[in-house]
């Protein structure tokens, strides 16, 4: 099987783990064809999902029994990104770019007052839009988010370089292991992680953190779930951060765990704590 074939065998494989009915639908916009993948009950509260870079939506198979309780799901492969999304419209210049396309994409999907809840690069990706349209957001919830309180370590970009300049499956893995202390729990979730390292990549938009006054003005009910063992950045500087710029939000760290084992690994802390939060507890 070519490189392509492999990888979209291996995104049905975790898609077919998911624990309830999900249905696929692509969603046009300016920037190309969206996909997304819905399930929950039709009256539930709207959740949209945006993954980590790389991640796609289905990063999401562990959390989405829980959060599909009482949210109707939108599980998102982001544009620009791996994934089923296809990146065949106007080009993504910027973050204006990319918050655009999510206006045509709330907008097609009929999601104005959706909760909104972004790992990593998603996390960003979620800030910036509740900065950008606070009216369409109910609850923003932002897991160990990177480029938004703080930059990336260097020691962590150093050790991701090899990864991005020459992407193998055991870069990939030797980098998990690096971050996290281990493989993941999860053969079908390892095994596509393995699938992203020779999959054709597209050109995701560069993170400009955003204006402190600007984060300080975002009106929208906020939780930042923080991983005790994240590598990417300097966890007690970006919870004080977080705190100060956002002072009525819930600022949580979770014991045990790494940036890169959000949201798969041992995954009943995180939907412990997200659901309640969505739930306004």
């Amino acid at each position: 099987m070519g490189d392509e074939t492999i990888f979209h065998a291996a995104y049905d494989a975790v898609l077919r783990q998911w624990p309830l009915e999900v249905r696929g639908v692509d969603v046009p916009t300016p920037y190309g064809s969206t996909r997304v993948q819905v399930c929950g009950p039709e009256n539930g509260a709207p959740l949209l999902l945006l993954p980590g870079g790389g991640a796609t939506s289905m990063a999401w198979f562990a959390n989405v029994g829980d959060l599909a309780a009482a949210c109707r799901v939108y599980a998102v492969d982001l544009m620009g990104d791996i994934g089923r999304s296809v990146h065949d419209g106007a080009p993504l210049r910027g973050v204006g770019d990319l918050m655009a396309w999510l206006d045509a994409l709330c907008d097609a999907l009929d999601l104005d007052g959706t909760h909104l809840c972004g790992h990593s690069y998603g996390a960003w990706i979620a800030l910036n839009y509740a900065l950008h349209a606070p009216h369409r957001i109910g609850r923003l919830a932002l897991l160990d988010p990177t480029g938004c309180f703080a930059g990336m370590s260097p020691r962590y970009l150093a050790h991701a370089l090899p990864m991005l300049l020459g992407p193998t499956a055991e870069r990939v893995r030797a980098f998990h292991r690096w971050e996290t202390g281990r493989d993941p729990d999860d053969p079908v979730w390892r095994a596509f992680l393995d699938s992203t390292a020779t999959v054709r990549h597209s050109k995701v938009v560069a993170m400009r953190r955003p204006r402190e006054r600007d984060v300080r003005a975002c009106t929208v009910p906020a939780l930042v779930l923080l991983a005790e063992h994240s590598r990417v950045h300097d966890v007690p500087r970006v919870a004080a951060t977080a705190r100060r710029l956002l002072p009525g939000a819930d600022v949580v760290t979770l014991p045990g765990a790494s940036h890169h084992s959000l949201p798969t690994e041992r995954p009943a802390g995180l939907n412990r704590v997200l659901t309640g939060f969505l739930a306004g507890a």
